[in-house]
């Protein structure tokens, strides 16, 4: 019988100027660190980081992240860390950054330590990786053996970044709950391929109420780059507690139909999270979800200012052979629309999408 399973970093740390101190937890396992980092994170890596890093005795070479988390970016990057003989990976930037830096110390079986630059998805925390095409759209996902050895969560660093980055991690994080109940209640598959556990569910809970609780004072603070209390237990939220508890208990429709949506040209530039939280809309919808339930979220994804109807998006126009698609693509036997417990076919969810929208609509102000 397949195991129910628990999985998580060996370390995780959040506090305010972790990154200052990246130097102790690289040591723990090398002493040439390969540096994958965002565009924007560069200039403070060279001219700050890599300098911190000599005086301690550690080597550094320093690589840029392309901006899309494809095959070919993976074997590029994984070639430069090889022809550079490095033996720690460490990778600083977003979720799409930060799964690249865990492809390429999966192929090259090399210890790793992530640090987030915004709390936009739980990628810091899983032992997968989703690999994109060049166009955008979702290719797979990668599942390795193993979580990241050591993830800091800088809360100063996170709370520069742009508020709407921060909404998207609470739109991803808010879906954690709702999916891990549904792969619980049917007894399905989790993001390692094993039976979901309580411990997941318990924790996909946890992160909704962390949420509920913490999300006027936590967009307070990161509108005024402020870290605060309720920041960080927002930020551990939408890190920790999502990306475990994910993992632990799988994923659903909402995520189906996020993958799904990559298919939409007009939203191309949305964020993971933001689609994530229309595809929750869309779960509750085929849940027929109790009324108050439906209200709580929505009054989340309000607060947190993330897109709520489709127009919020930019999407001016409902081109029925794209929904089609995107419809077709979240109920693709390799996606997670199987956690839903029963089969749900592609006219359902394009209905429930429409509906999604119309309910969002019905919401506005």
């Amino acid at each position: 019988m397949t195991p129910r399973s628990v999985s998580s970093p060996k370390k995780f740390l959040i506090g305010a100027g972790l990154f200052n101190q990246v130097g102790e937890y690289i040591a723990e396992h090398g002493d040439f660190v390969c540096i994958i980092a965002d565009q924007f994170f560069q200039q403070r890596i060279v001219e700050q980081t890599v300098p911190q890093l000599a005086a301690q005795g550690i080597r550094a070479h320093v690589e840029v992240f392309g901006g899309e988390c494809t095959t070919d970016e993976v074997a590029r990057l994984e070639a430069a860390v090889k022809a550079a003989g490095c033996n720690v990976l460490l990778g600083v930037g977003g979720g799409k950054g930060l799964d690249v830096t865990k492809a390429v110390a999966h192929n090259c079986k090399l210890p790793q330590i992530l640090v987030p630059t915004i709390a936009s998805t739980d990628a810091p925390c899983t032992a997968l990786s989703v690999i994109y095409k060049p166009n955008g759209e979702f290719d797979h996902y990668l599942f390795m053996p193993h979580n990241p050895d050591t993830v800091l969560a800088d809360t100063q660093i996170i709370a520069q970044a742009p508020a709407r980055f921060f909404a998207a991690g609470v739109g991803d994080a808010l879906a954690t709950y709702f999916e891990a109940r549904a792969a619980w209640r049917c007894n399905g598959t989790n993001l390692i391929l094993k039976r979901p556990s309580r411990t997941g569910l318990g924790l996909g809970e946890m992160c909704y109420e962390i949420l509920r609780k913490n999300i006027d004072a936590a967009m307070d603070a990161v509108r005024n780059k402020a870290v605060t209390p309720a920041l960080e237990e927002t930020i551990e939220a939408t890190i920790y507690l999502s990306g475990v508890g994910a993992e632990a208990a799988g994923v659903a429709a909402a995520h189906a139909v996020n993958n799904g949506m990559a298919v939409v040209p007009a939203l191309h530039n949305a964020q993971h999270g933001e689609k994530v939280a229309f595809g929750l809309l869309t779960q509750l919808v085929l849940e027929n979800a109790p009324l108050a339930e439906v209200e709580e979220v929505i009054r989340i994804i309000k607060a947190a200012d993330l897109p709520l109807s489709l127009r919020d998006f930019g999407l001016t126009e409902w081109v029925e052979a794209e929904w089609r698609q995107v419809a077709k693509l979240a109920c693709d036997k390799n996606d997670t629309m199987g956690n839903m417990g029963r089969v749900i076919t592609e006219e359902e969810v394009y209905d429930a999408m429409l509906a999604a929208n119309a309910l969002a609509e019905r919401y506005h102000d």
